[in-house]
């Protein structure tokens, strides 16, 4: 069974640094990119960082660009979103994801709540 399971959200003061885990089991981790999405209430779903399988082609959205950081260890099945100088507007919930194509399609976790506020 393929399984996402995100965890280190929690209230953090603006300016502050978070990390965020995820821990994937049931399918080949090596092999895929994986995403961390955001999702605010009153806002759309946004995707904020991506990395290769590798972890040699690495993305973000230009609201996270310079102060977050993606990385993985594909020893642990493991994905990571460091998070620094954050700000109140990177409240949400953070969703790690993987897209495994065709019939497999995309598997999100639960989730883990960020809440940036003084």
């Amino acid at each position: 069974q393929v399984q996402l399971v995100e965890s280190g959200g929690s209230l953090v003061q603006p300016g502050g640094s978070l990390r965020l885990s995820c821990v994937a089991s049931g399918f080949t981790f090596r092999h895929y990119a994986m995403n961390w999405y955001r999702h605010a209430p009153g806002k759309e779903r946004e995707l904020v960082a991506t990395i290769s399988n590798t972890g040699g082609i690495i993305n973000y959205a230009d609201s996270v660009k310079g102060r977050f950081t993606i990385s993985r260890d594909n020893a642990k099945n493991t994905v990571y979103l460091q998070m620094d100088s954050v700000r109140p507007d990177d409240t949400g919930a953070y969703y790690c994801s993987v897209d495994r194509g065709g019939f497999r399609g995309r598997t999100w976790g639960q989730g883990t709540q960020v809440t940036v506020s003084s």
